[in-house]
């Protein structure tokens, strides 16, 4: 049976407050998941939605297919630029923690990905819209600690 994934990731200033918002079917089953942080980037949160989409699957060797409004995400993936990336040890890419999460799901799954537009009647992009701009406005978020990490690195001088 095939998974299929809708995912969305937003974020009110980039970088800001941010969330992912996902909706998974499979049959007759539907799954909604989405969550907030209080500093993140708009492509960290497209990013992550896959990831904690994949994180979510508990059948190994699913047929998954991603729908995503995110061209750097479908992209990178469709394009293989993230496998360069990895045979390069992400230098000077972004998102690099990231990334590396998603390889490690990514052999585990037969994944297609799929681009929409985005913010065009599609209603399971809606809804993924919907969760993760609500989740990016909860309060007491909390931090996106790699992304905080890293910035904090590079403002040291």
């Amino acid at each position: 049976m095939r998974i299929t994934i809708y995912t969305d990731g937003a974020s009110r200033g980039n970088p800001g407050p941010g969330g992912y918002g996902i909706v998974m079917m499979a049959g007759h089953h539907r799954k909604e998941l989405s969550e907030g942080f209080r500093l993140t980037t708009n492509n960290r949160m497209e990013l992550l939605s896959v990831i904690v989409a994949l994180e979510s699957l508990k059948i190994p060797n699913s047929d998954v297919l991603i729908v995503s409004d995110s061209k750097y995400v479908v992209d990178s993936v469709e394009k293989g630029w993230v496998f360069g990336w990895q045979k390069k040890n992400f230098v000077d890419k972004k998102n690099p923690d990231l990334w590396i999460r998603f390889l490690r799901l990514y052999s585990k799954h037969r994944i297609k990905f799929q681009w929409i537009k985005g913010h065009n009647n599609n209603p399971y992009n809606e809804r993924c819209d919907e969760l993760a701009v609500a989740a990016a406005l909860q309060p007491d978020l909390p931090p996106d600690v790699q992304y905080e990490g890293s910035i904090k690195k590079e403002n040291l001088f």
